[in-house]
């Protein structure tokens, strides 16, 4: 099965935020380039809010071109099997954390935003990683800093996309 193929599965199964889940499967159909970063109508991301549910807190990114608090995650690549697969490829890359494991039942959330040009939509599909325990973060060249938060702390600190994950991934848990 190819990472396209998957992606639509996986939406299909998506039960959550119907409307937003059609403007996906739309953008699918009508972009069998829809999964990569060269497909400038926009495009799927992947990522993941790390969890620390024993500490009660969450890692976040300072996004390097953002400057931004932001879960980790990123483009989809052609190596990647799934979508699962990516976020938890970026979700380790991005933090340093091996050993991350993704809460079950597929996506968190997903959240559409728009990008700079020459690319105009990030459609972010977006999954929750538990941290290993005594996981210890180590920052990537993709980030200005790396840090725990607290959840009380998140919405002080990053934008509403973010803490509708977080608050997602907490009912999940």
């Amino acid at each position: 099965m190819s990472l396209y193929d998957d992606a639509v599965l996986v939406l299909k199964g998506y039960e959550d935020q119907p409307e937003l889940r059609d403007v996906y499967l739309a953008h699918l159909a009508e972009h069998p380039d829809g999964m990569y970063k060269p497909c400038t109508a926009g495009h799927l991301t992947s990522s993941a809010l790390v969890i620390d549910p024993s500490r009660g807190r969450v890692l976040l990114t300072l996004h390097k071109k953002l400057n931004m608090w932001l879960q980790m995650g990123g483009h989809c690549e052609q190596g990647d099997p799934t979508v699962e697969a990516a976020a938890l490829r970026e979700g380790t890359e991005e933090s340093g954390i091996a050993g991350l494991t993704l809460l079950p039942g597929g996506p968190v959330r997903l959240d559409r935003h728009p990008i700079p040009a020459p690319c105009h939509w990030h459609l972010d599909v977006q999954y929750a990683a538990l941290a290993p325990a005594g996981a210890e973060a180590a920052i990537s060249d993709e980030s200005l800093d790396l840090r725990w938060f607290a959840y009380d702390e998140v919405a002080e600190v990053a934008d509403t996309s973010v803490v509708r994950l977080l608050e997602s991934s907490l009912r999940r848990l």
